[in-house]
């Protein structure tokens, strides 16, 4: 823990706040931390990514589910946790370029995308930029508001449970998964998200048992009890029992030697692209 946090959480106050993703995606390690399944002290949390880096930026937060990109931009606030990551080693399903024609005929065009993400967006831009190497106009909105109005956009890049809504929307035929773009130009995992640990709240001593212990059970526990997360998942969900079962099988929930490379080499291209100042060193907790 070698560097000083640029901001100051709430520290000690209690009771302790971890931040949770609104998506399907993350339903295994959440579920038995929001049931009692596993007892903790924490205080859940619920948001876009968005939301949570920004809460987690502002010291709002003790420990969060955080876009791998706010980790870039401010390493010298959090500590990963380790063997935690929602990611893939393929499709991910639910990070798309949704598109009324072929990619390869977006140059100049606008593509749309929400506020609400920060990887995916950045990740998008960085295939644009060296994968597929042309322009195209960015803008910031709402896909499913546009849509609704009737005046829909050329391409979005849809997150989360919106994509996996309107990954078959009959408007847009064409569909690019990022995790599996990344995983062609790259042959390695892409990580969307981290978990993370407030360094001052680490050095003013809050946490009296480790938080990265307690997330690493609470995935243990999912991963087991996957026919439970299907049934929860099911409620309201557009997808069908096996669609689902898919979706999860494809998603990778640890932080294995593959998924640091790939994390790595995206901040290194991120660094490349004067997106951040440089690629950040991956600094995890440990009590």
């Amino acid at each position: 823990m070698s560097n000083k946090a640029t901001t100051t959480p709430s520290s000690c106050a209690r009771p302790l706040r971890l931040g949770r993703i609104g998506y399907l995606n993350v339903l295994p390690i959440y579920h038995p931390l929001e049931s009692g399944i596993i007892q903790h002290e924490y205080e859940l949390v619920a948001g876009p990514p968005a939301v949570l880096n920004n809460m987690m930026a502002r010291g709002d937060l003790h420990v969060s589910a955080n876009s791998s990109v706010e980790y870039a931009h401010r390493p010298q606030n959090y500590l990963l946790v380790p063997d935690l990551a929602i990611g893939s080693r393929g499709p991910v399903q639910s990070v798309l370029l949704l598109s009324r024609r072929p990619v390869e005929d977006l140059a100049d065009q606008p593509v749309l995308v929400s506020a609400e993400t920060h990887t995916s967006a950045a990740l998008l831009r960085l295939l644009f930029r060296d994968y597929y190497k042309f322009p195209v106009r960015y803008e910031v909105g709402s896909a499913t508001g546009r849509i609704a109005s009737g005046n829909p956009p050329e391409a979005f890049l849809a997150i989360g449970d919106e994509a996996l809504r309107l990954r078959n929307h009959p408007e847009f035929p064409y569909r690019l998964d990022l995790g599996e773009a990344w995983r062609q130009w790259t042959g390695l995992p892409f990580v969307f998200g981290v978990w993370v640990v407030s360094r001052a709240a680490a050095a003013s001593g809050c946490f009296a048992s480790d938080p990265c212990e307690l997330l690493q059970r609470a995935r243990n526990w999912g991963e087991l009890h996957m026919d439970v997360i299907l049934d929860l998942t099911l409620q309201g969900c557009p997808l069908t029992r096996e669609e689902l079962r898919q979706y999860y099988q494809g998603l990778v929930f640890h932080m294995g030697f593959p998924e640091m490379e790939g994390l790595r080499l995206f901040y290194h291209r991120l660094a490349e692209a004067g997106e951040i100042p440089a690629a950040p060193e991956l600094e995890f907790f440990s009590m």
